[in-house]
């Protein structure tokens, strides 16, 4: 039962639509903005880089709150629980009918957490990938779809894989239209909107 409430308060952590929020405050619907997307590229892009960045820090956050709760509150693998019940809110928020961010700040948190190394060389890719295509979205899909190549090279528990390939499925999902405008040519690169 306890387990169930940490995974209710983990899911409304998620949920809570940071990116929304803080374009709200300067009367602006983000989602009517520029990708629609309330993460913190669209932000940045469409309020600059102090309102993007805020974005990621609150962002970031809710996935280390998550990994908190389940961690010392309920121990063992509902840290992973109460971590993907975050991404689910992040991504399916009940604030915004159901609709949502791409998980790739939160994630970063809840593995900021639960496993440091991969997460700095999940980084490293994002990086390498930006650097060379500048294309965020892409940068994200690449390193997200690590994540379970890296549960296995890192030698981590069936459970921990398990939950890589069930964050990078909905970090694919919900890239599926940057995929779409990746593979036409009309996705935006960083220094161009």
């Amino acid at each position: 039962m306890k387990l169930i409430l940490l995974i209710m308060i983990s899911y409304l952590i998620g949920a809570v639509p940071i990116g929304y929020l803080v374009a709200r405050a300067k009367g602006i619907d983000i989602r009517r903005r520029g990708s629609g997307n309330i993460g913190t590229t669209n932000v940045w892009r469409n309020l600059g880089p102090a309102a993007g960045i805020l974005v990621l820090a609150g962002d970031v956050l809710k996935g280390v709150l998550a990994v908190l709760l389940g961690r010392y509150l309920a121990g063992g693998d509902a840290q992973l629980l109460t971590a993907l019940a975050a991404l689910v809110g992040h991504s399916w928020s009940v604030f915004l009918g159901f609709q949502g961010g791409k998980i790739i700040a939160t994630t970063l948190g809840v593995f900021l957490l639960l496993d440091p190394l991969a997460m700095l060389i999940g980084l490293g890719i994002w990086l390498a990938v930006v650097g060379v295509s500048r294309y965020v979205s892409l940068g994200s899909i690449t390193a997200v779809a690590a994540l379970p190549v890296l549960m296995l090279v890192l030698g981590r528990s069936w459970t921990h894989l398990l939950f890589a390939l069930a964050v990078a499925a909905i970090a694919v999902y919900k890239h599926l239209p940057n995929i779409r405008r990746l593979l036409s040519g009309t996705e935006s690169r960083i220094g161009r909107l």
